[in-house]
This record gives structure tokens, sequence and C-alpha cells, in this order.
């Protein structure tokens, strides 16, 4: 019997990624994120991995990247003009996209988000509701990740589901 048939998945486990890790430490940053990309793209995605697959205390969404955004897109308004979305809780969840994929933040706040909807002209009247209905929908598109503070206008953060990121690649074509 061969050594590698003897091996434990554990063992073969820690060998791939240790290949992984000295594979991609002579690489930039952004040489290393083509790779991972193209990595999940081939083995992740192809192989449906769902949170199911993950222990009940990680989900997969925080285990693998959120797909890269567009490099075209150097500036919200040009993304926003690009997904063109309709109503207020689209906007919101166009620019939650704007924090967490593109700019690569795990989570985002509300005020920043109106922000940017702000600047745009684009303004919430009530941000909060528009998010609110984004994590009320089935599948969710939003998901509350934290709360600072403990009264009702406590900020809270936010992050994209994975549901929410398919809608705005559609909404962008992809």
């Amino acid at each position: 019997m061969s050594e590698e048939n003897t091996k434990s998945s554990p063992d073969l486990e820690l060998e791939a990624m240790s290949a992984i890790a000295n594979a991609l430490k002579s690489l930039d940053q952004d040489a290393t994120r083509r790779v991972l990309d193209w990595a999940t793209k081939r083995y992740v995605q192809k192989a449906m991995i769902s949170d199911a697959a993950f222990p009940s205390t990680i989900s997969a969404a925080a285990v693998l990247p959120s797909p890269a955004a567009p490099a075209t897109f150097e500036a919200f308004h040009a993304m926003f003009d690009a997904a063109n979305p309709k109503s207020a809780t689209e906007r919101a969840l166009v620019a939650g996209y704007w924090f967490q994929v593109v700019l690569g933040n795990p989570d985002f706040d509300s005020q920043a988000l109106n922000r940017e909807l702000k600047h745009l002209g684009h303004v919430s009247t009530n941000i909060t509701r528009d998010l609110d209905q984004l994590m009320a929908r089935t599948p969710r598109f939003v998901i509350q990740t934290r709360k600072l503070g403990s009264t009702r206008q406590a900020r809270k953060q936010y992050a994209l589901t994975n549901e929410g990121i398919k809608v705005v690649n559609a909404m962008l074509g992809r």
C-alpha cells in the first residue's frame, strides 16, 4: 500500500493547504486575488457547496470570498448607473453591494449607504426601513450582523447574503 493510501483525510487536507499557501506566498495581492477567484469558481461554485456543507457556526459566505466586482467600476456612481435600480430597496441593495463586494468590507451601516445615495441625489427617506424590507424577504437579500449599542436607535451593521449579491450581479448584467 502506498503512503498516500494510508494518509487520513485531515493529513491530505493539510498537505493541500500547505501547497496552496506555498504557491501563494510569492504572489502580490492582486495576483493572489485572481488565483483565489479562479480556484473558487473552479472548485467551489461548480461543486455547488452550500451553507449546509459548513459547520453550523460558520457559513459559506463567511468562508468563501465574495464574488469579485467588475474592474470597470472605480466609482459608486458608475456602478449605480450600470445597475439602474428602480426602487428605494434596490438602491439600498446596490449601495450595500458597493461597500461589501466592491470595497471588500465585511459589513456596512445604513448611514454609509444613505450618505453615498445622497451624493447621487437618491437619499432614502428611511434607509432602515429599506434594509428591513430586504431582510424580511424570502430569500433574504440582507442580514443584520451586529448591533452597536443597547438602545433601539443603536447603530446596526448589515451584510448582503449570497442571494442579494446575485440580484445585484443580475442588475449589472453579470
